[in-house]
């Protein structure tokens, strides 16, 4: 019987509640770093499952080269700090990224009617995916700024992220429009 071919996927490396950054140091799973660059995986993974639920369009298709940039963002963050931190610069042109992500606010916030009262996480599924994805990337950037107190961080990660969360919303009450699903007005207790 042929000998079967170890897959790639596993390395066993990890079995001990630590992993590897880029450029080699070893940090506990529960590290901060590992912690925010898993918590963007995660917002970069609920934007997906948001744009599996939408029409191919401009919203997809920005959404899908913020999931690309979010990458980046993950492996900056998954780069060691210190001397070799320069090696892991993966975000880059970050005025320019922020910009893009203010322009598409501006965009779609202006199709969009003025909003009087805060409003519950509803409509389409696209829509509410949406929203999820803005409470995971402002997890994701309170998980950097809680990085960014011990290591330095990138603190232009930390405007993406902020933006981003805005975008987030933003484009949750755009779909929703467009999917003719009504806003759910908040209503004080």
């Amino acid at each position: 019987m042929a000998k079967r071919k170890k897959s790639e996927v596993y390395t066993r490396t990890g079995d001990a509640g630590e992993t590897a950054l880029f450029g080699g140091q070893r940090v506990a799973k529960d590290s901060l770093r590992v912690e925010a660059y898993g918590s963007v995986d995660e917002l970069n993974s609920t934007i997906g499952v948001a744009v599996s639920f939408m029409r191919r369009g401009a919203v997809a298709v920005a959404l899908e080269g913020i999931q690309n940039e979010l990458f980046n963002v993950g492996a900056e963050l998954a780069s060691e700090s210190g001397k070799r931190a320069s090696a892991g610069h993966m975000f880059t042109d970050e005025a320019v990224k922020i910009a893009g992500l203010e322009l598409l606010i501006d965009e779609y916030d202006a199709k969009l009617p003025q909003l009087r009262t805060f409003i519950l996480p509803s409509g389409s599924r696209a829509g509410v995916l949406l929203h999820l994805s803005r409470t995971v990337c402002r997890r994701a950037e309170r998980s950097v700024v809680s990085l960014s107190r011990e290591e330095k961080v990138n603190p232009h990660v930390l405007t993406y992220l902020n933006r981003l969360s805005d975008l987030l919303f933003v484009l949750a009450r755009y779909v929703n429009k467009a999917a003719r699903k009504p806003e759910t007005p908040w209503k004080k207790g």
